[in-house]
């Protein structure tokens, strides 16, 4: 069953699409600081300021296609990288998402108010994880499937904080945790366990309220976890999401991000009543920490609870990310992921058993029940700049994700450890 905990520390990505980024590399300036010299030809009037743009030249376009394969040297029987989710099909060539994205940005250091919106939808194999409940939920059941990722409005406002409230009405995806669903802002193809076993997206009213520079306040009202209204949630009740984020901490180097999410979020399809009063939380705390212009650390830790089951996950991942030249970086990932019960953990063999399993509906789903779960992945991010495209990625990477306890998880439940090369291509225009 696809659940979540967390709480996250970062520096405010907001997984509404933006876990922190892949440290881009500061290139050395080259201008230099030159005398003063003074003469005698008469000073020019500075230009008139150009004319303010209206609103909708603000509005942007944008589409992204991101593909790639996972290729796992045991070739499990049943033909699936457990504990992996967007590249859970091994040695299989993924159409992982093709996203088309329309949105006018707001100004969250705006005095006055400013409105905008995103409207985002998403297209390929991913898509089978990142549905919202009551909508094309049955439109398709192959591999590759359709979603409206976010569809909400945007609005600064100068109200009560001294840097106003930003509100966000509508769809959207989660603000917990350092990776996203956008892979053009994460360092790995792969995924941590934190990120395929936690919040996806939200329904709901967001409120970030920027208290001073160094402190926002975040405040959300939802429907729940995949869920909409009009037979969109799977028990009817709200849930809701609260917690901080510190900025421009030690000298600007360092941001955290800590939120908890709270809510009922079983169905009433599998457990009943039941599932409208028991309470699960997800809390996260992200930690960036900008070393120097070209390394970076990230901490991502991460507590899951379900009081119908009883049931805890908690876990911690690690990142480090070197920018080698401008266009190449390095990264490092290391997680320890506990799953007490063999309850958030679990593989989705057919294409709808996630929406199903989600829904409280039949399904395959499977899980290796109580495991201590690791992973070490390495790789690199290569981003050359090509004319006429606005991004071009690859990022090959190699992974080995091992039990630490005494099952045997991975392979079709046959091994203890899992060895896989896997790789990428993002293209945006």
């Amino acid at each position: 069953m696809i659940a979540a905990v967390a709480l996250a520390v970062a520096a405010l990505p907001g997984h509404a699409q933006t876990a922190a980024p892949i440290p881009e590399t500061a290139v050395p300036n080259a201008q230099k600081a030159v005398p003063e010299v003074q003469s005698a030809t008469p000073s020019i009037p500075p230009a008139a300021p150009a004319a303010s743009k209206d609103w909708l030249s603000t509005v942007t376009y944008g589409a992204q296609v991101d593909a790639g394969i996972t290729g796992n040297f045991d070739r499990p029987a049943d033909g699936l990288n457990y504990g992996q989710l967007f590249n859970d099909k091994a040695n299989t060539v993924l159409l992982n998402q093709i996203q088309l994205t329309v949105q006018r940005p707001i100004d969250s250091g705006a005095t006055g108010y400013d409105a905008g919106f995103i409207l985002q939808t998403d297209y390929g194999s991913d898509t089978r994880y990142a549905h919202y409940l009551g909508e094309f939920n049955f439109l398709t059941s192959s591999r590759d499937q359709l979603s409206v990722l976010q569809a909400d409005l945007l609005l600064h406002t100068p109200w009560l904080a001294k840097g106003g409230i930003d509100f966000k009405l509508g769809q959207f995806v989660t603000p917990i945790g350092y990776e996203t669903i956008d892979p053009s802002t994460d360092p790995f193809y792969s995924h941590a366990y934190i990120f395929n076993f936690g919040p996806f997206q939200h329904t709901g009213l967001q409120a970030i309220a920027h208290v001073s520079p160094t402190l926002d306040l975040y405040g959300q009202i939802d429907t729940g976890l995949y869920t909409t209204f009009n037979g969109g949630d799977d028990n009817s009740e709200p849930a809701g999401l609260f917690g901080f984020g510190l900025n421009n901490l030690a000298a600007g180097k360092l941001t955290v991000l800590a939120l908890t999410h709270l809510g009922p979020e079983n169905a009433t399809n599998a457990f009943g009543s039941r599932a409208n009063s028991a309470m699960r939380y997800e809390s996260d705390v992200t930690s960036t920490y900008k070393a120097t212009k070209n390394l970076t650390f990230v901490l991502d830790l991460s507590w899951l609870r379900d009081d119908l089951i009883g049931a805890n996950a908690y876990g911690g991942a690690g990142y480090a990310s070197y920018a080698l030249t401008p266009t190449l970086t390095a990264n490092f990932r290391g997680e320890i992921y506990r799953d007490d019960s063999g309850f958030f953990v679990d593989a989705y063999p057919n294409n709808l058993d996630a929406f199903r399993a989600l829904n409280g509906l039949p399904n395959t789903s499977f899980t290796a029940g109580r495991q201590v779960y690791s992973e070490w992945t390495v790789g690199v991010t290569y981003r050359p700049a090509v004319p006429h495209v606005t991004l071009l990625a690859f990022r090959p990477e190699i992974r080995w994700d091992k039990s630490l306890s005494s099952g045997r998880p991975y392979n079709d439940l046959t091994s203890t450890g899992s060895f896989t090369l896997a790789g990428d291509i993002i293209l945006g225009f």
